[in-house]
């Protein structure tokens, strides 16, 4: 299995990647910090901002010159930004979000077509706050409701590829350490939640979500692609 990930040096990436790792699989990684995986033949990773978009395209052929097909590209690279107002959120705080979380993927999704690279299969990490607006997330929820609405339209342009905007439901990863130890939730309710999960079943480690993600590639291709899927409302 060939696959490609983003923002593969902590986190879900790096879960998605080692578990990839395990099974075998080849993984072209790229993440501002780099792999921290080592002495693993079937890793090719490069270090890489994704925020520099002019130079994305080139740092993708040098990643994947050798690639010849995808069976599976995840775009997770995300920033969450700080909870507070959307009043208080500072434009360019905004620009600098939507440039990882949404624009970096387009370039990447560009760069697929006109490589006519073949990809089987694409998930990009969405999350509930696509969709639920809570009060406190405006940035984060704007770009995830992007990057939904990218996903979608892409999907008629890259007909030969099964397109899915993935939310995988609570992770406890070092995001986690910044919303359950810092944000206060009596100020933005909506963080109690993950207060009370981190350290339960509810909030799973990288690696168990990576291997539930792994587990419903095939179930997603049974959706439309372009589709928004919430993984913890799948049957």
């Amino acid at each position: 299995m060939n696959v490609m990930i983003t923002g593969n040096s902590s986190g879900l990436g790096l879960g998605l990647t080692e578990t990839l790792l395990k099974r075998d699989a080849i993984v072209w990684g790229m993440s501002r910090r780099g792999c921290p995986v080592h002495d693993n033949d079937g890793l090719r990773d490069r270090r890489f901002d994704l925020s520099n978009l002019n130079t994305l395209p080139e740092a993708l052929e040098r990643l994947l010159s050798d690639c010849l097909r995808l069976d599976l590209v995840v775009l997770n690279a995300g920033v969450l930004g700080k909870i507070h107002e959307i009043s208080e959120t500072d434009v360019h705080d905004l620009e600098h979000m939507m440039r990882i979380n949404v624009w970096s993927n387009k370039v990447i999704l560009d760069w697929i077509i006109e490589r006519q690279l073949p990809v089987d299969q694409i998930i990009a990490i969405s999350s509930g706050a696509a969709v639920n607006m809570n009060y406190g997330w405006g940035g984060y929820s704007l770009s995830k409701a992007s990057l939904n609405n990218l996903i979608e339209l892409y999907a008629h342009e890259m007909p030969d590829t099964h397109l899915t905007a993935l939310a995988p439901g609570l992770v406890d990863t070092p995001m986690q350490d910044y919303l359950c130890g810092e944000v206060d939730s009596e100020e933005f309710p909506s963080v109690q939640k993950l207060k009370d999960a981190r350290g339960t079943e509810n909030m799973p480690g990288p690696a168990a979500s990576a291997e539930k993600i792994l587990d419903v590639l095939d179930k997603l291709r049974e959706n439309e692609s372009g589709q928004f899927v919430d993984m913890r409302h799948l049957d």
